[in-house]
This record gives structure tokens, sequence and C-alpha cells, in this order.
């Protein structure tokens, strides 16, 4: 069966090229599934696992809803909610040339940067605003913007709203959105809280639900694979170290701030090119970490779990759990970093004897087939598997370090170079006798 072109969805033509200009022509199943159904107006309820290529399958036809129609200062007519700040600017990054081509303007409403921004922004006028809950409720407090204008609203990864406590938020923010709006709801599952959201909110929804093979169109054990290697606890940095050396695209997951923060520098320290990414680093320093490893000039990025969710990177070809996640559900959104859209992908967790058993069940829950081996650092199964190699040994800087700026002072250039910058007191300067 030929896929799908994005030309047979009823999208207008001048998107269409814009979308062939961007290299994309075909349409992923969820693409094809609810793009028709979003331009008829109806509510969708889709589920489609990570890197299905929904950013596009909802904000496609959100921009063509909105094509008629100009967008008063603080009232924009489109609204997406995301669950992090990354996912939010991803999806902005995502959709800016589709709007563009429309001649939409989107602004995004995240924590991390300056209100103030985001205020100015909003008052020049938004046609689709991409936020994240809790900014977009301090924006509303400010009188900065109100959601009585907006006529279709998506929210993203609604599953992982509920898990970072955000539906109240949600529910909040969706009672100020006019009833008769489009409204769209995308997650990865559907559990009690999300089906909250449906039953309050979405009106005889047109469900669509796509899986990991249908994603990639092939059998999910082609597009990932998934690997258990035991190991000793001693050996467990080591090992980390060897695999973050390969070549190639690397992340990295580890459980805690203190971890990633100590493995990435120890990573570095060894000569790895690493950056780093949790919770506790200020925005301007995710966004370099981030924009590093897309770039390439950072092959390796050591992240906590905010990066499970929200982060498209292209070709991370080795997903590795250096400290086994809790939960089956943070084990498939952090493998689902890699194997992304039709892409081929290795998964491998580093565990530990008294854990092997308590994470085979996890994995038997998640609905994982893996293989396992043991394995210690230097060995040939190892390299096999995940390219492993000795790093350098060199110390390299950290790739997401802010530039610095080498202009001279015009007080040290020649000429203006002063010979004792200490401050004259009056009284000379009294010899340290000790020292003699």
């Amino acid at each position: 069966m030929p896929e799908p072109r994005f030309a047979d969805l009823g999208l207008p033509p001048i998107l269409v090229q814009a979308l062939r200009r961007a290299g994309l022509a075909t349409a992923f199943p969820i693409q094809a599934a609810v793009i028709p159904d979003i331009l008829d107006g109806r509510d969708v309820l889709g589920r489609a696992a990570t890197g299905s290529g929904k950013t596009l399958a909802f904000g496609l036809p959100m921009l063509v809803r909105l094509r008629r129609g100009v967008s008063a200062p603080g009232k924009p007519r489109g609204l997406i909610l995301a669950p992090t700040r990354e996912l939010a600017v991803q999806i902005e990054r995502a959709l800016d040339d589709p709007a563009v081509a429309l001649g939409l303007r989107l602004g995004t409403a995240v924590g991390g940067v300056p209100i103030k921004r985001q205020t100015d922004r909003l008052a020049r006028g938004v046609d689709l605003l991409v936020a994240t809950p809790g900014r977009v409720t301090d924006l509303i407090a400010q009188g900065a913007v109100a959601l009585d204008a907006v006529r279709v609203v998506t929210v993203d990864e609604a599953d992982h709203m509920a898990e970072l406590g955000f539906l109240d938020q949600v529910t909040a923010l969706l009672d100020r959105v006019p009833a008769d709006s489009q409204h769209l709801l995308f997650s990865a599952t559907l559990d009690e809280a999300v089906d909250t959201l449906v039953q309050r909110y979405l009106r005889e929804p047109v469900e669509h639900a796509i899986d990991k093979a249908e994603t990639t169109g092939a059998q999910p054990d082609s597009a990932m694979s998934h690997h258990v290697l035991r190991i000793r606890k001693t050996d467990k940095r080591k090992l980390a170290t060897e695999i973050a050396a390969r070549r190639g695209r690397t992340l990295l997951f580890v459980r805690t701030q203190y971890g990633a923060d100590k493995l990435a520098r120890q990573l570095r320290e060894s000569g790895v090119p690493a950056v780093l990414l949790h919770g506790g680093r200020a925005q301007n320093q995710r966004s370099r970490a981030l924009a590093a490893f897309a770039d390439g000039s950072a092959p390796v990025l050591v992240a906590t779990d905010v990066a499970a969710r929200g982060i498209h990177v292209d070709d991370i070809s080795l997903v590795v759990h250096v400290d086994p996640p809790a939960d089956p559900k943070d084990y498939l959104h952090r493998a689902g970093r890699t194997a992304r859209a039709g892409a081929t992908g290795t998964v491998v967790t580093l565990v530990t004897d008294e854990d092997r058993d308590a994470f085979a069940a996890l994995l038997d829950r998640a609905g994982i087939t893996f293989t396992e081996s043991r394995v210690h650092p230097g060995d040939r199964e190892l390299v096999a598997l995940t390219g492993a190699r000795p790093p350098s040994g060199r110390p390299v800087p950290d790739p997401a370090a802010p530039p610095v700026d080498d202009t001279p002072h015009p007080r040290d250039t020649p000429g203006n170079r002063r010979r004792n910058t200490r401050p004259h007191t009056g009284f000379p300067r009294r010899r340290n006798r000790s020292a003699n």
C-alpha cells in the first residue's frame, strides 16, 4: 500500500509546498489518520507512541483552521498546552515554517525565561500560542493573555501532564476556552486521569490509536532492540564512560540531578564531550546543551527523566539507562528517544545482580522483549553491541559553556595599562619578615 502524501490529506497547496521544501512529502500513520478529521472540525483523541510525528499531526491542521482570521493583541485563536518547556519549544520550531507559509504568527509562553519578553510578544498579537500550563496561568493573572478567543486547543502529552501534577492547571485553563471550541488531546497512554479530560472536554471525539509498529512501518524488534547488561557495581562508571566514548549520538539517563552532574563532569574529564540536562539547570543552560547535542558538537547528552519526553533530536542511535528507571512508563519514554519515525536504535540498561529480578519484572510489565548479557569493561560483546571504546583521557571543555567575551577592556589595551592597580594607602609596604 503506497504511503499517504500530505497533498492527499486536504492541506492547502501552499502548505504542501512548504513541507516539500523541508523534505516532507509523505505522512506518517498518525498524521494521515488525524489531519482530515481535524480539518473537518472534529474533536480528536489521539494515542500514539513517542516519535510518531504527532506534532505535525495536530499542528498542521490547527494552522489551517486558523488561516482565515486575525488575532487581537493578547487573544490567541489557537492554544497548544505542553508539559515541559523543551517540548513547547520543539513544537514551535516544528511549526514555524508552516506558520510562515500561511502568514500566521506563533508565540511561546514557558517558564525559565523572562516573562516580560512573552508579554511583549503577546501584545503584538499571536495566532497560535504554545505554552506550559504554569506560565500561561501566570500570564492570565497579569492580564497579558485571555483565552476567550481560542477556537482550537490541543493538550499534548496528556499522560505526562497528569504525572507532573498539572491536571488542575490544565482543567482551569480549558474552562477558560469557549465550550464550542475544537478540542484535541494527544497522549502516549490513556489512563484514568487522562480519561477525565476526555469525558469533560471532548465532544464525540474521533479516536485514533497508532502503535510503535505502525509508526515505524516495521516490526518493533527491527526498529528498536533492548538489552540488559549485567554488571558489577564497581564497573558501572567505567562501562558508562566506554560506552559514551563510542561514535554516534548517545543519550545517557541517570536517576538524580547530582548523579547527572557527576557523570557529565567525569565524562569530560575522560575526554568525552558531554552536555547535561536536568530540571535544576537554567533555561539558557538547557537550551545550549540541547543545541550542542543537536548540532553534534556534543555527541553525548546526560539527562534525568526531564528529557524522556519532548526532546526530539535526530539520529540518537543509542539510549543507555545508566540508572534503571523505576517505572515501566519511564522506561518506554526514555527508550522512545531512539528509533524515532522509522529509524532504528538500541536501548541498553546497566543492571547489577541485586537489581536484575526487579528490573526484569519492570520490562515484563512494559511488554519489552530483551536480550541479557554479562559484560565487563572492554568486552568484545560490549564493543559489538554498543561500539564502546576507551576514551582519550584528555579532558575536554563543556561544549555547552557560555561563550567567553575576549574583547579587551579599554584600560587593558597597550598604552593604557596601569603598572600597579593596588590602591595607594599612603603607607609604605611592610616586608614579610617571617618569609626570610
